[in-house]
């Protein structure tokens, strides 16, 4: 069915005999063994829970997959997805990544053992470049976070495949509404289900979904062993938001694109970074592998100074970590999404101490232009 269609019934419990219209909340930590000489779906709620596995099939649906995986934030779905290799490895990644994601890279897996060749995404030949003996895998993140630069899916799914690589692709950005990475030949599609998924800065989630069973079954390895799991009661959260996905979207689309044009004619604005304007890097590749531009955006206000002055003077936004609500949510990376990388690895990729990031929400755009507008001129 179309995947409007299926996002409104995400997650129905094919075994619930009520035919209720909302999966239930399965809140008990263990489950009755009726037959002790055989296999019981459900034992301990670890391993298994319905309402997880109601959201868990979803994800995996929606995208595509053959299974999915729901985890207690995003960053545990990355750590859990990394999990599955080991000291000697060697994985290439595109060096535009989520500041989290560069954190546990050269901290955690750094200490164990697992070796990272980091690359601009962008350049199939950088990423074919990188590729050692070792390598197990290629992780990217396109629209890429915060500087919305855009990588070939297609492309760097064929460099995988032809090297017996894991294609690995955090597609938070983007949710499988805009963007299937499974379709175009990737193995593992991550996201953080507290942004777009969810939908109303509620609830902290991860989520996983997968093209191949048997990474799939080194995957619930790890998830059953390490255990950083999602409670019941976030996983019904999630499946409630993930319903009014197309609509939330399609409107934060909408105002997105308007705020994108407005701040890209403001002198106080030195760069605008987004997929739908004509003018962004990669804007014909990715509406080659999309269906939409998504709604965040970055801009650059040239320092840090005018950065701080323009948070602290906006009144409608939320100023906070994350993105992806339906409120209006401006993020300053040097601060907070990328606090963790050295300011010398920010300043390398372009992650300067002027740029904001915006996701769009669902207010009047109009008050939205009004309110910078009054920012941008000093309150």
């Amino acid at each position: 069915m179309n995947i409007l269609t299926d996002l409104v019934h995400a997650g129905h419990w094919d075994e619930d005999p009520t035919g209720t219209s909302s999966l239930p909340v399965f809140r008990g930590s263990t489950f009755s063994q009726k037959d002790l000489g055989g296999h019981s779906r459900w034992d301990y709620g670890r391993s298994g829970n319905p309402t997880r596995a109601g959201l868990e099939e979803a994800i995996a649906k929606l995208e595509g997959g053959v299974a999915g995986y729901a985890f207690a934030s995003g960053i545990a779905a990355v750590n859990s997805v990394l999990m599955m290799f080991q000291t000697g490895d060697h994985i290439v990644v595109g060096e535009d990544i989520y500041g989290g994601s560069f954190r546990t890279l050269t901290t955690i897996f750094a200490r164990w053992g697992l070796g990272v060749t980091w690359v601009d995404a962008s350049d199939l030949e950088q990423v074919e470049k990188a590729i050692v003996p070792a390598t197990k895998a290629v992780f990217v993140e396109t629209p890429s976070n915060p500087l919305l630069r855009i990588c070939d899916l297609r492309g760097i799914a064929r460099i995988a495949h032809a090297h017996g690589l894991l294609a690995i692709v955090d597609n938070t950005f983007q949710t499988p509404l805009l963007q299937r990475p499974l379709d175009l030949g990737f193995h593992v599609s991550v996201h953080s289900g507290t942004k777009f998924l969810g939908g109303h800065s509620d609830v902290v989630a991860g989520l996983v979904a997968v093209s191949d069973a048997a990474v799939g079954k080194r995957l619930y390895a790890v998830q059953n062993g390490f255990g950083a799991i999602l409670g019941p009661d976030d996983s019904w959260m999630v499946l409630r938001g993930i319903r009014t996905l197309a609509a939330r979207l399609e409107a934060q689309q909408r105002n997105a694109a308007r705020l994108a044009g407005w701040l890209a004619a403001r002198q106080e604005v030195s760069a605008v970074h987004y997929p739908g304007m004509k003018s962004h890097p990669g804007h014909d590749l990715h509406a080659s592998q999309t269906s939409g531009p998504g709604a965040v955006l970055s801009f650059d206000l040239g320092s840090e100074a005018a950065a701080l002055a323009f948070l602290q003077a906006v009144k409608i936004p939320l100023t906070a970590v994350s993105l992806g609500g339906i409120e209006t949510i401006l993020s300053w990376p040097c601060r907070m999404s990328h606090a963790s990388m050295p300011r010398s690895e920010r300043l390398k990729r372009g992650i300067g101490d002027g740029l904001v990031r915006l996701s769009a929400g669902l207010e009047s755009v109009e008050d939205l232009e009004a309110d910078f507008a009054q920012a941008l001129s000093g309150g």
